[in-house]
């Protein structure tokens, strides 16, 4: 299926956020059709755009000292290796460390919150239809996609005529 990161249709060059309006009709495209993988949050926009027709929503709910090692990690590899992410943006490591707007303050800010509201979300009647997978670790993400990965069989047969 085809991938649509949703980073790539909020951020524009510079670092310039998108309007709600602006991302919503941007997602709204990116993902029209019968099958798509989206990857990112963005619940704000994603909750009205995406998930009425979502079927699925895997949550990654790993403990904060990964999301913040890895964070770290990522966002070093991309500054060094003056990585091209969205638009004409760049990974700024240090503004990483020392701003508090950046996502490594916003990833501690927010853990614990975010939790709250997935789970809630989860509860939530609205999203009856869905099928929410939290994994917690990942070992669990592992056996996960070891278990709904197609077999070659599925793919071969796949490409048939």
């Amino acid at each position: 299926m085809p991938l649509v990161e949703l980073d790539a249709l909020f951020w524009q060059p510079n670092w310039v956020k998108s309007d709600d309006e602006t991302f919503g009709a941007k997602l709204g495209k990116a993902t029209a059709g019968d099958a798509r993988i989206a990857a990112g949050d963005y619940r704000r926009v994603s909750e009205r755009v995406l998930w009425p027709r979502a079927e699925t929503i895997v949550w990654l709910d790993f403990r904060l000292s990964l999301v913040a090692r890895r964070l770290l990690a990522r966002s070093w590899r991309r500054w060094r290796n003056k990585e091209m992410l969205w638009g004409t943006n760049r990974e700024r490591f240090l503004a990483l460390l020392y701003r508090r707007d950046s996502l490594f303050y916003y990833a501690i800010r927010t853990h614990r919150s975010h939790r709250r509201g997935w789970l809630g979300m989860m509860a939530d009647p609205r999203w009856s239809h869905l099928n929410f997978v939290q994994l917690r670790s990942p070992a669990e993400l592992a056996r996960w996609l070891a278990q709904t990965a197609p077999s070659r069989d599925d793919r071969d047969s796949s490409v048939r005529p």
